[in-house]
Order: structure tokens, then C-alpha cells, then sequence
């Protein structure tokens, strides 16, 4: 099942990949400890392969949308 986002939408990491690719011009794999599980970022560009460029606190990465899902925005202060 293939998910789609959108450019500049925000997304949560559900699952580790093993490794994690930059979304640099010259990707390189860095380890998975980089991001967690819960991590937010926000879709930067689409990549071929169902991959994604996502924009975290750490940088930005590539992730194939099986370890994404949309992160809801939790609105605070309502009441």
C-alpha cells in the first residue's frame, strides 16, 4: 500500500528502518539512531522508490513511506 504526502506536510516516524539515507545530492547512509520512533519532521521532496525527504531536528532524510504516517497537529490551549 503505497501512502502519499505532501510537500511540506508533517509526518511521524512509526518504524526504524535499519539505516537511514540523507537527502543530500550525494546521499550516504547514517545510522538509524539518528532519528527515533515518535520523531517529527516535515515532507521536503519526493524521491523514486515511494521514498521521501523529510526535514528533521537532525537533518534531513530519506524514508520509504512504510516508516511514516501524518502527524496529527494536537491543538493545546482550547478551553
Amino acid at each position: 500500500m503505497e501512502k502519499e504526502f505532501t510537500m511540506g506536510q508533517k509526518v511521524r516516524v512509526v518504524a526504524m528502518p535499519p539505516y537511514v539515507k540523507t537527502a543530500e545530492p550525494m546521499p550516504m547512509l547514517r545510522p538509524a539512531n539518528l532519528i527515533a520512533i515518535g520523531a517529527e519532521g516535515v515532507v521536503i521532496d519526493r524521491r523514486p522508490g515511494n521514498y521521501w525527504g523529510i526535514r528533521f531536528e537532525k537533518g534531513a532524510f530519506l524514508l520509504d513511506s512504510q516508516y511514516i504516517e501524518p502527524a496529527e497537529s494536537n491543538v493545546e490551549g482550547n478551553g
